[in-house]
């Protein structure tokens, strides 16, 4: 069902903090910082290859959020459904339409089918902050 972990997507009460201590004590590369909708996003690159860490304002609680790809979304949630999970609302981020979901223990997880894979190059090197 789960193709690859993409993006790690982490609570931040201070992104343009958060994604400097990135940059500076662990080396990373910023890949965007985006301030729209009243709140600020940004993406770090720690490695090549994903994971990323997507820093984010918007994003309640303490646990990050693991952003896993999957071929169908539709699929993969029904799948979620026969294993007794409820996968939320489908809702969108820029690279297509995506369910998130908590497990019992607090664990929370997103499932994201890449409808629009486009959109990354769109945010490559944008920088609002």
């Amino acid at each position: 069902m789960f193709e690859q972990l993409d993006f790690v997507y982490t609570p931040s009460t201070d992104v343009a903090a958060d994604m400097e201590r990135f940059v500076s004590m662990l080396g990373a590369s910023i890949e965007f910082a985006i301030e729209r909708f009243g709140t600020r996003v940004a993406m770090v690159r720690l490695a090549a290859g994903p994971p990323h860490v997507l820093l984010s304002e918007h994003l309640g609680g303490e646990r990050p959020v693991l952003v896993y790809r999957v071929a169908s979304l539709a699929e993969a949630a029904e799948e979620l459904r026969r294993r007794g999970l409820e996968p939320g609302p489908e809702l969108g981020i820029p690279h297509g339409p995506i369910h998130s979901f908590t497990l019992d223990g607090g664990h929370r997880i997103a499932i994201y089918e890449l409808t629009r894979p486009e959109r990354a190059a769109s945010l490559a090197g944008r920088r609002d902050f």
